[in-house]
């Protein structure tokens, strides 16, 4: 279980990084017709933020028998 929790948190840290870049360099999103706000960013940075974190955690804990 340790490596699934390696691999998400790598990816949830990619995401948090990659919406952090997105607010710092003022990127404009669009889907279609829709302009996506940056504070969507905001948000999107700290929920992958506090998953990225909770994943190492978790990986960083031993196992306990059963």
């Amino acid at each position: 279980m340790r490596r699934y929790e390696l691999v998400s948190g790598t990816v949830f840290a990619i995401v948090c990084l990659a919406q952090l870049t997105r607010i710092l360099m003022g990127w404009p999103v669009q889907i279609d017709l829709f302009t996506v706000p940056i504070w969507f960013s905001g948000v999107a940075f700290l929920g992958s933020g506090a998953l990225a974190l909770w994943a190492f955690r978790s990986a960083g804990r031993r196992a306990v028998p059963v």
